[in-house]
């Protein structure tokens, strides 16, 4: 199976989710902008590690970090999860034709008309 692009985004997008940690400051840089520092203070890690964390969700292209003054303020991209998104409608569309075909099929495996 030949991997394209944006198979290859999808694959660093959900790694990149797969992680509570890294889903955690998704979900606080979507309130705002926030520096390092900042995302570290509810964690007992080191800044490395969260700073570890953040490369990861910014080669996801989840994030991308600015420059205002000495700090470097994280941002979400937040278009990057269309991606993701349109993928999983698309599977739960696909899904759930496939459960309403197995409900119509075992529906008239039941009827006794078709006995």
């Amino acid at each position: 199976m030949v991997s394209t692009a944006e198979d290859q985004q999808l694959d660093a997008l959900f790694t990149a989710l797969s992680d509570r940690t890294r889903r955690d400051i998704v979900a606080r840089l979507s309130v705002g902008e926030a520096t390092v520092k900042e995302l570290a203070e509810p964690y007992a890690m080191t800044m490395q590690a969260v700073s570890q964390h953040l490369r990861v969700l910014e080669q996801s292209g989840l994030i991308s970090r600015g420059r205002h003054r000495q700090t470097r303020p994280c941002r979400l991209e937040p278009a990057v999860l269309g991606a993701a998104l349109s993928w999983i409608e698309e599977s739960r569309r696909a899904w759930s034709e496939r459960m309403d075909r197995l409900e119509t099929h075992l529906a008239r495996l039941q009827d006794p008309a078709n006995k």
